[in-house]
């Protein structure tokens, strides 16, 4: 046996391999981790909310929902009502670190704030539908 052969058994032996094997399946593992960032405030009254995959193979899938919910819920909790001012999704392809993601600026308003009505001139969803 060669030199060469040895040492790599005697590496194996000793699990010198394995603990480099385990640190970088373990630091993929928690690079791959989905990110959300809960709800950020951006200025007076002004919050973003994001969600993003742990890999491109998901798809963008239910994101968006998510994110929504979880600003729903924020302004709820504050007895306010949400109005969503910007959302944007990551664009496919999803290689190279760009997993899909969603964003939601918004902002949480009291119930009877005017801007939470949609101008006269504006169709709504339930207006499309007659």
């Amino acid at each position: 046996m060669n030199c060469v052969a040895m040492t790599c058994t005697k590496n194996l032996k000793s699990g010198k391999y394995m603990r480099i094997v385990l640190v970088v399946v373990g630091t993929a593992v928690l690079a791959s981790c989905a990110a959300n960032s809960g709800v950020a405030p951006t200025g007076p009254n002004s919050f973003v909310v994001s969600r993003q995959a742990a890999t491109g193979f998901s798809g963008s899938g239910t994101l968006k929902a998510e994110a929504l919910t979880e600003a729903g819920q924020f302004c709820a909790s504050q007895d306010r009502a949400l109005l969503v001012t910007d959302s944007k999704e990551a664009a496919p392809p999803y290689v190279m670190g760009n997993f899909p993601k969603a964003e939601v600026s918004f902002m949480c308003l009291a119930t009877d704030d005017p801007r939470l009505t949609p101008p006269p001139n504006v169709q709504t969803r339930r207006s499309l539908k007659r």
